[in-house]
């Protein structure tokens, strides 16, 4: 019985012991701060911009006749001149739409004619002097007018049949050509597809769309809390998501003055010119941020900025303790520009000096 008992008093013994050199290793550790140096460099602060980039102006392409598309001249990324061809649509009218237009030539052709004889007689009777000056000048408007109708008529029919009117004053074709000069970014009808021209009263069915590439600029979104900082003018670099390691700059050119709610947040958006790019191939719609340079400072002191701590508007750092086993030793700084990781520290400590890094709370 007396050796069990000794036997356990040994087993609390050694646990005991073990407990206190573990005790003193944790104070050791404790006492033991990391520090880190403050050192030069550059500091920037920015604003984020969220868009991507587009064509500073793009074109839709419509039709001003209605049809189906018989012939596409273009493909996907041909570069086109103002007035090259890009489709030819076919005019495919209703039986009743075609059975009108021929009825109003027959019409209009019959009241021509009979306005021509009378023209005709009054022509004679007035070489004959028995004719009103009047009554000659309603017989001449009566001819004009029979006239101009016919040609109407003509001409709706050959749009109806041809799709094509050409004239002194109107020249109306089936062939639709390119309004501008620029690159084909889209066609949104194939052969076969049917074409609902642009009027007065509907939009139209859109062709193609076509764009400048070589005025690309970036379009995006800044939160209203970054927007007050910026200024058209600023410098921005833009950092494209296909092109990782593509170096593009540019500037703010435009900001607008009213916000938009996406996603319940309050946004304005932002236009930024792009600067040529030596060896970069800008693509319309490649997704990209830009970091607008709100201000930068080169070659100033530079500490991490989760170091440096604020109370009743006074900056501060801690300094390793002048002896073993003491606390850090406060220190008032002054700070300036910050990049939300490091921040300028313009009084207060010089190049090297080094700074307590506490480890960070456990959250229990």
């Amino acid at each position: 019985m007396r050796k069990g008992l000794v036997a356990g008093g040994v087993v609390v013994l050694v646990v005991g012991a073990s407990a206190a050199l573990y005790s003193r290793a944790a104070s050791r550790d404790d006492g033991a701060f990391k520090t880190v140096a403050v050192a030069r460099g550059g500091v920037v602060e920015k604003a984020l911009a969220v868009g991507s980039i587009r064509p500073e102006r793009e074109i839709t392409v419509k039709s001003k006749i209605s049809g189906i598309v018989k012939r596409s001249f273009r493909e996907v990324g041909d570069r086109v001149k103002a007035g090259d061809p890009l489709f030819e649509i076919l005019p495919d009218p209703t039986p009743l739409e075609l059975t009108e237009a021929r009825r109003e030539v027959e019409i209009a052709r019959n009241i021509f004619e009979q306005a021509k004889k009378r023209f005709d007689r009054s022509e004679t009777l007035r070489k004959q002097g028995i004719l009103a000056s009047q009554e000659a000048d309603v017989a001449d408007k009566e001819i004009q007018d029979a006239q101009i109708r016919l040609k109407l008529a003509q001409e709706k029919l050959a749009l109806v049949e041809k799709g094509r009117i050409q004239n002194e004053q109107l020249s109306v074709e089936s062939i639709i050509r390119a309004p501008t000069s620029g690159t084909v970014l889209e066609l949104q009808v194939n052969e076969g597809d049917p074409v609902v021209p642009l009027t007065s009263f509907q939009a139209g069915t859109p062709l193609a769309t076509l764009a400048d590439m070589s005025t690309l600029i970036f379009k995006g979104t800044v939160d209203e809390i970054d927007v007050g900082k910026l200024r058209e003018g600023m410098p921005a670099r833009i950092k494209i998501g296909a092109l990782p390691d593509a170096q593009v700059d540019g500037e703010v050119a435009k900001i607008a003055p009213k916000s938009k709610t996406q996603e319940g947040a309050t946004l304005f958006d932002v236009e930024i010119s792009l600067k040529p790019a030596a060896g970069v191939t800008l693509r319309a719609g490649y997704s990209a941020n830009a970091d607008v340079v709100v201000r930068e400072k080169t070659d100033v002191l530079l500490l991490p900025e989760r170091l440096v701590t604020f109370e009743s508007g006074k900056a501060s750092v801690e300094l390793p303790p002048p002896a073993a086993g003491q606390e850090p030793v406060k220190k008032v700084v002054a700070v300036g520009l910050s990049d939300g990781l490091n921040i300028e520290i313009s009084e207060g400590l010089k190049q090297g000096d080094l700074v307590v890094e506490r480890p960070p709370k456990k959250i229990e």
